[in-house]
């Protein structure tokens, strides 16, 4: 019997190719979105890391309410201290971020992102190396051999998959290292890391008060993350007991390894994607179903005949079920193209090395799993109503309505409920769409406090033992931008421990003279060395004082430069100028006097809402880095002047990697392309959601005026003129995209309060978004009412009796 029906809806769907290829063709959009958003949800969210028992790995860090600190990270010593003494925690292992520069005699230098690591690390995440061997606790001591771990991509891009390379000695950041092992392919633990070295000799000798490592834990068999809050509190409490000047105020906090891996914002953008392509799907069954009660008026007569022939209903609901279904299956082979299409305009839309390596999507077999499970289920959802309906009317009244179909009461308000739905629904989508692409412009259109145009950026690396004399840095550094600043077409240059809307200085809290408070109290600020000319590269406005001097440079004089927030954060009824300050915990306390005050510019990865902190910029001489960058300020195009800037530094030091060259305008445009991509995407969801709605109510009215030709007739007889007409099919549409827009507006509000955190200098409720939205598609809702209407005045009334 079941064979028998989807012969029999296989011949009516082929018997009706317009209807057939129109739902297909509405399912196929929702269905291929959805699959795309899944595969991504899935990617993310859904699988589990790709460790042992990842439910049992936590995050450890510090925090100190009264400074304002809620999650920092461990020093060398509190590691290992809350190591022998927790007893919840069976393995503990940390990290922090390097930046390790190869050079071998077979090629160019080249820096990759890499990690300083415990030697217990890979084994407490259960991944061991796939060549070699693993760090052992006899590596990662001071004085230790120096050994390296590659990255699979390393070894195969820059070794070619050589397997003697382990046991080889090869430098790295101008040391030699012995190759121990490579990492498995993918492997770039924490994110996107490809060279692995020990911990200890970068760490062990650092005071107890510099907590830069972030610290991973497997809790012991049956205990609970609150057991071992509970446990290392009593740890790091003893400690700020037994130490402190170094540890007072500071406590612990210990997270599910997910909350760090995957933070809230992050997981609220993927599930904001698939509420919106849901809303998608569900405007596109609408549709479907809508075809299929203006189909079921067409079939009444042939139901109620099938009925009279002794076929009971719950037979009948299964054919049109069965007829739904096979709809809603015919919809996922051009479903999975589409969301293959999807997914790779997507993956065009992530810059690379952007998200972390165990975050991927791709549409496998659990996406296309779910791709055909979605196009049945929603086959059958869109199917039950229609159906259920196409057998409730009563059979002898069918019989004697004829051929003339019915257009009957329940039938017509559901149709038009569903169109109320998808407007509803549409402008939800439409909504989110503006708020994200406004953000986008607003960050595009958002002063960053200096020029972008005219500035280019890199960084190189001071590697080898030759940078380690006190000075050495400093001077090459300063003749690599006295050669720069020599070339043609460059106006200025400086070189810095960071790069503005990069990333790096430093940051501590101060102590200012004549001021008094707590301990563990003292304001924190940004801390920069940067050689001089800083402010004349960036164009930043000097607002009193004066600029620091090539002089004082050289001979490491202990003066500043602050910004405004600074200033007023440190000095609000007094001029800064003159005024003194000196960095907690320093060995040797000297005090900084100020000497100038410049406009505040933006110093981290992108403008956005975060208020920017009070900075100070001192001579390079006191924040002397490996890692350096390099800001050049040009009379023309900055990206002509690249491979000028590049032979400058190889003249200076052959050995000296270049990397992360770009424009200062590229460099800003990279810092918010989240939000170009999100306000991509959702205007993708609300063009579709938009496209369906306005044929849902085309469909409605098209099907609304076949049916109310002989009133429509009746009307012109009696005197109508055919703008009456018009009016009354137009005010249809009108009417019910009024109702849908209304509702629609109470849930945006509603629904945009959840996305209000991605949100950049727009409100969730922004007027403008909502009036233009709520216009923009009162007049699609028109335009799609405007054919029928004018189907309608062409109506002549003596054939539309006359057929009657």
């Amino acid at each position: 019997m079941i064979l028998q029906d989807l012969r029999y809806a296989v011949r009516t769907l082929l018997a009706n190719p317009g209807f057939t290829a129109t739902a297909i063709l509405c399912l196929s959009l929702g269905i291929g979105l959805n699959s795309a958003i899944f595969s991504v949800v899935d990617g993310v969210l859904l699988q589990p890391f790709p460790y042992p028992d990842p439910d049992r790995i936590v995050i450890l860090n510090s925090t100190n309410q009264r400074a304002g600190v809620n999650r920092s990270g461990l020093s060398w010593l509190d590691l290992r201290d809350v190591r022998d003494q927790t007893t919840t925690l069976s393995t503990l292992a940390a990290f922090t971020g390097r930046s390790l520069t190869v050079s071998d005699g077979t090629s160019e230098p080249e820096r990759f992102n890499g990690a300083a690591v415990s030697s217990s690390l890979f084994s407490l995440l259960g991944t061991p190396p796939a060549l070699g061997r693993d760090f052992t606790a006899d590596d990662d001591r001071a004085g230790a051999e120096r050994v390296v771990m590659l990255s699979d991509e390393v070894w195969q891009l820059r070794y070619n998959g050589d397997r003697s390379i382990v046991g080889r000695s090869i430098s790295i950041n101008g040391f030699p290292h012995t190759v121990i092992g490579v990492m498995p392919p993918k492997f770039m633990f924490p994110e996107t890391q490809r060279l692995w070295v020990t911990l200890a000799p970068y760490f062990e000798s650092t005071a107890r008060d510099v907590r830069a490592l972030q610290v991973f834990a497997r809790m012991k068999p049956g205990v609970s993350v609150e057991q071992a809050t509970t446990d290392v509190s009593g740890v790091v409490g003893r400690l700020a007991t037994t130490y402190p000047n170094q540890n007072e105020g500071w406590g612990a906090v210990i997270r599910p390894l997910r909350d760090w891996m995957i933070p809230e914002q992050v997981e609220l953008v993927i599930l904001a994607m698939m509420g919106a392509v849901t809303l998608v799907l569900v405007i596109a069954c609408s549709n479907v179903a809508n075809l299929l009660l203006a189909r079921a008026s067409v079939r009444h007569r042939e139901i109620s005949i099938r009925a009279a022939l002794g076929a009971g209903r719950l037979r009948i609901i299964r054919q049109l079920l069965t007829e739904s279904a096979i709809i809603g299956l015919l919809s996922a082979p051009l479903g999975i193209v589409l969301a293959k299409a999807t997914l790779a305009l997507l993956d065009r839309g992530v810059p690379p090395d952007s998200i972390p390596y165990f975050i991927h999507w791709a549409l496998d077999s659990r996406s296309i799993a779910y791709t055909i499970a979605i196009s049945l289920l929603t086959g059958l959802v869109f199917g039950m109503v229609p159906a259920l309906h196409a057998t409730r009317s009563n059979l002898q009244d069918s019989l004697k309505e004829g051929a003339r179909g019915s257009t009957g009461g329940r039938r017509a308000w559901m149709r038009n409920g569903l169109v109320v739905v998808e407007i509803a629904m549409s402008l939800v989508l439409l909504i989110g769409a503006s708020l994200f692409v406004r953000s986008f412009l607003n960050l595009q259109n958002a002063t960053v406090g200096f020029d972008t145009a005219p500035l280019m950026t890199l960084r190189f690396y001071l590697p080898g033992a030759s940078y380690e004399p006190a000075g050495a840095k400093e001077r090459r550094v300063q003749d690599i931008v006295r050669r720069v600043e020599g070339l043609p077409g460059v106006q200025a240059a400086f070189a810095s421990n960071f790069v503005p809307l990069g990333a790096g200085g430093g940051g501590g809290s101060v102590i200012v003279e004549g001021k008094t408070v707590a301990r563990g109290e003292e304001p924190g600020i940004t801390f920069i060395g940067a050689t001089p000319r800083m402010r004349q590269t960036l164009n930043v406005a000097l607002t009193s004082g004066r600029d620091i001097t090539e002089s004082e440079e050289t001979t490491r004089t202990p003066v500043a430069l602050v910004n405004q927030t600074m200033a007023k954060h440190l000095w609000p009824t007094e001029d800064a100028i003159g005024r003194r300050f000196r960095v907690t915990g320093d060995e040797t306390p000297e005090w900084f006097t100020v000497v100038g005050v410049v406009a505040d510019f933006r110093h981290g990865q992108g403008t956005n809402t975060r208020p920017i902190f009070p900075s100070a910029y001192v001579p390079y001489s006191f924040a002397p880095t490996l890692n350096t960058g390099l800001v050049v300020r040009t009379a023309g195009d900055p990206a002509q002047l690249t491979t000028a800037v590049r032979e400058q530094i190889r003249l200076a030091d052959a050995a000296l990697p270049v990397f992360q060259v770009r424009t200062m305008e590229d460099l800003r445009q990279f810092s918010f392309w989240q939000y170009k991509l999100f306000g991509w995407m959702f205007s993708t969801f609300g063009a579709v959601a938009l496209l369906l709605a306005a044929v849902g109510v085309y469909g409605v009215l098209s099907y609304s005026v076949s049916q109310r030709r002989q009133e429509i007739g009746v009307r012109m007889a009696l005197g109508a003129g055919r703008s009456d007409v018009l009016r009354l099919v137009i005010g249809h549409g009108v009417t019910l995209a009024a109702i849908g827009i209304g509702a629609g507006v109470v849930a945006a509000l509603g629904v945009t309060q959840f996305i209000k955190t991605l949100l950049y200098n727009v409100t969730a409720s922004d007027p403008l978004s909502f009036a233009l939205v709520a216009t923009f598609l009162a007049v699609v809702a028109i335009v799609a009412s405007y054919v029928p209407a004018r189907r309608a005045m062409g109506v002549d009334p003596i054939i539309a009796l006359r057929n009657d």
